[in-house]
């Protein structure tokens, strides 16, 4: 049995995973913002394996700290970090955008997973094993229109993703970045602040990834013979392309 934290546990590809690797009879550390919800999803998990919630904000170093290194005996050698939190905010031109919404992708999905993962990072590193995995996009290697500090973000992660790879090669553990094209999660919801009719129709007139899709694919890479390392994937709907080639009917 392995130890899983997963970050993002509360919705779309963390909550799939979380489920996904209960079923294996991995022991998991969901991390979400959402008490309610981590309580809820604890408890359905609960009957399948052991379970420790935490609520926390990635974004905030100090209740990162405080909260990771502080963890149960139990809980306390993770052998596998799932780096799935992160978000999108608005969809503008760059001379427009929201300083906010700058704000909240970049303490999120860069900072967010650089927090969580330099308090686990040496907890590996002392016991010679380990494997972390981060959710990039698409977005990491390209750039859409009104797309931009999103997709920087993302380019983040997988240069992150690539330096980690490197710095921790005589270490043991295993870096692997799994980039999804569109996946039909509450990414567009939050993207557009709520907006259900506008977050809808970005995944009408085509089947887009689901957060299922995405969980079966960090089985299979966590499943990997410990010689194997599956370093960097992306994965789209068979109707994309590109961020903006896509057969819509």
């Amino acid at each position: 049995m392995k130890t899983i934290l997963i970050t993002g546990a509360t919705s779309g590809i963390g909550l799939a995973a979380a489920k996904k690797l209960a079923n294996d009879k991995n022991q998991l550390i969901l991390c979400g913002r959402r008490q309610q919800k981590l309580d809820e999803i604890s408890k359905e998990l609960s009957a399948i394996t052991n379970v420790l919630s935490l609520c926390f904000d990635v974004s905030d170093k100090n209740e990162v700290n405080k909260i990771l290194e502080n963890l149960t005996a139990e809980f306390s050698s993770i052998d596998i970090l799932i780096n799935n939190a992160g978000n999108a905010h608005g969809l503008d031109t760059i001379q427009e955008g929201s300083l906010d919404d700058w704000d909240n992708m970049i303490d999120s999905n860069v900072k967010g997973l650089l927090y969580v993962s330099r308090v686990i990072m040496p907890k590996m590193i002392e016991k010679e094993s380990g494997h972390i995995i981060n959710i990039g996009s698409l977005a990491g290697r390209e750039v859409y229109e009104k797309g931009n500090i999103y997709c920087a973000t993302k380019h983040a992660v997988n240069a992150i993703s690539k330096a980690m790879r490197i710095d921790l090669n005589k270490t043991g553990i295993k870096v692997s970045e799994i980039n999804p094209g569109l996946v039909e999660t509450d990414f567009s919801n939050v993207r557009f602040k709520g907006d259900n009719n506008r977050a809808e129709k970005v995944y009408q007139g085509y089947k887009a990834l689901q957060a299922d899709d995405i969980a079966d694919i960090i089985e299979f890479v966590i499943n990997r013979p410990s010689h194997v390392n599956i370093a960097d994937i992306l994965v789209l709907p068979q109707a994309q392309a590109t961020s903006s080639i896509i057969d819509k009917k």
